[in-house]
């Protein structure tokens, strides 16, 4: 047997069997990565979901001045001005805690209540939907939801989609927001990097290998090609003509 022949032999064998072996997976690939190709990231991400119109903030409502703040909470943190529902408040971090204080008159504003998370809701939100349900989570979050916003109200809509805004507990931010092709996204990213626990790493052992199995068996996909394509063609035009003519016996 020639080198040649030993060869596409070889080839044959471990292309053949490095496709048994990683043939899901690139099936896998593709339709993930058409997924994640087919929608227009901005929606995925939600954006439509929410108004993205800036505060609008009456100075008069902002009687309690940030001296007044800084002199009272000398350890806050992360300061900034907003609207808490139909009031403007500060809100910061103080150990680890976020807090919202009404910039009128300095009072610590309580935690949300349905009612309230339910309208603040509605005011993120840009649907026309109206509101399926809402809960309070304090634990256990949600893929979806970073555990560093808790507490926060998940409030969920009618809408095409299943749509969800999360608002905190504590600050009344928007905090989160989803729909079902997120979700659905998200899982898809999670089997396309081949990380199944929250996709968070893209450069894991298991795509490493897979990348590489995969990487070997398309070279050896090329030379079977070569051997099936530009190899017969290459001994089909050396090939000596056939003899076409018939001997017709003549009888003596």
């Amino acid at each position: 047997m020639n080198k040649s022949m030993r060869l596409l032999k070889t080839s044959r064998k471990y292309h053949k069997w490095l496709m048994a072996f990683i043939g899901l997976q690139f099936i896998i690939w593709s339709v993930t990565g058409a997924y994640m190709v087919f929608f227009d990231i901005d929606y995925i991400h939600g954006d439509t979901l929410v108004n993205n119109e800036q505060d609008k903030i009456d100075p008069q409502q902002v009687t309690y001045s940030l001296q007044s703040l800084l002199q009272h909470y000398p350890q806050a943190k992360a300061i900034t001005l907003g609207r808490y529902l139909d009031k403007v408040v500060y809100r910061f971090t103080l150990a680890e805690q976020k807090l919202a204080i009404d910039a009128s008159s300095g009072a610590v504003m309580p935690p949300l209540d349905k009612a309230q998370a339910v309208k603040a809701a509605r005011f993120y939100y840009s649907g026309t939907g109206t509101v399926e349900s809402a809960e309070l989570i304090t634990e256990n979050a949600p893929f979806e939801l970073n555990p560093a916003v808790m507490p926060a109200w998940r409030v969920n809509f009618t809408d095409f989609g299943a749509p969800a805004i999360y608002v905190s507990a504590e600050t009344g931010l928007l905090v989160g927001k989803r729909h079902s092709f997120w979700r659905l996204f998200d899982w898809m990213f999670r089997f396309h990097v081949m990380d199944y626990d929250d996709g968070a790493d893209i450069d894991n052992s298991l795509l490493f290998w897979f990348t590489l199995f995969g990487m070997l068996a398309s070279i050896l996909g090329m030379v079977l090609a070569y051997f099936r394509v530009f190899r017969k063609t290459d001994e089909a035009l050396t090939a000596p003509a056939g003899n076409d003519s018939h001997t017709v016996g003549v009888a003596p």
